[in-house]
């Protein structure tokens, strides 16, 4: 519980038997609730969690926006924080992200990947691909985010009910993102945090999930742009005879 919100964490895994122990070793105590949804794992990742206190739920069709969506849903508390169960991403940023969040009165945070605390760097590959893809975010949509693929963020559960993430795949983290940073009733930040590296082997298909992420963002600014282009159906009075007629007009500049 963090100042009268009740705090879940929701953690998707595909075979992190050795990864989930650790991060859930570190949860901070006033984690309320820690959903471990397990992505059709084939080795001890929900016994694993089961034993370190976490509530196992089951997506069995493989896929990362799916498995996000399922832990989404069953998740009861106020506050959302999301990661991952490889390490990457350290429990221990949740207090100081919770803070931010309460205090600003934000209601989406996505953390960026700043320093390795391993001092370890990312590979040249997907320093580049991260560049590529938060450019082109930032091109597309007129947001400044750096981190494009995060996948630590921080919300309020009425933030779901706002925006409709849809995506099954990798790409639902870009679109949570769009979605949340282009809401006009929606106050977001991008914050700094210290990662972690990562235990076991990497899930991530660095040149199919790459473009895949790409195409998805030009897909989706294709789709936003038309909806700005739908018409506005607006009443008037007809002067002579005091009946309405309906004019279409394009909305006002930045309006969804």
């Amino acid at each position: 519980m963090y100042r009268g919100n009740r705090i879940s964490v929701v953690i998707p895994c595909h075979n992190e038997e050795e990864g989930v122990r650790a991060v859930l070793a570190q949860m901070p105590a006033l984690v309320d609730e820690v959903l471990v949804v397990d992505n059709a794992s084939t080795d001890r990742t929900a016994a694993v969690a089961r034993e370190l206190g976490a509530r196992v739920v089951f997506e069995g069709r493989k896929g990362y926006g799916r498995a996000y969506k399922t832990g989404f849903a069953a998740a009861r508390g106020d506050i959302v924080v999301t990661m991952d169960g490889d390490g990457t991403y350290p429990p221990d940023s949740i207090p100081l992200l919770l803070y931010v969040l309460v205090e600003e009165k934000l209601d989406f945070i996505t953390a960026r990947r700043w320093y390795s605390r391993s001092g370890q760097a990312k590979s040249p590959i997907r320093l580049l691909g991260n560049a590529i893809l938060s450019g082109a975010m930032m091109c597309l949509f007129f947001k400044f985010i750096i981190d494009s693929q995060s996948g630590m963020w921080v919300f309020r559960r009425e933030v779901l009910r706002k925006i409709g993430p849809r995506s099954d795949s990798m790409a639902l983290s870009e679109e949570l993102k769009i979605l949340a940073f282009t809401h006009r009733e929606l106050r977001c930040l991008e914050m700094p945090i210290y990662y972690g590296e990562r235990i076991g082997t990497s899930k991530l298909n660095i040149w199919r999930d790459g473009f895949g992420n790409l195409f998805f963002l030009v897909r989706m600014r294709l789709v936003l742009g038309r909806r700005r282009r739908v018409a506005v159906v607006t009443p008037l009075p007809r002067p002579e005879t005091g009946a309405e007629t309906v004019v279409a007009r394009a909305p006002a500049e930045g309006a969804s």
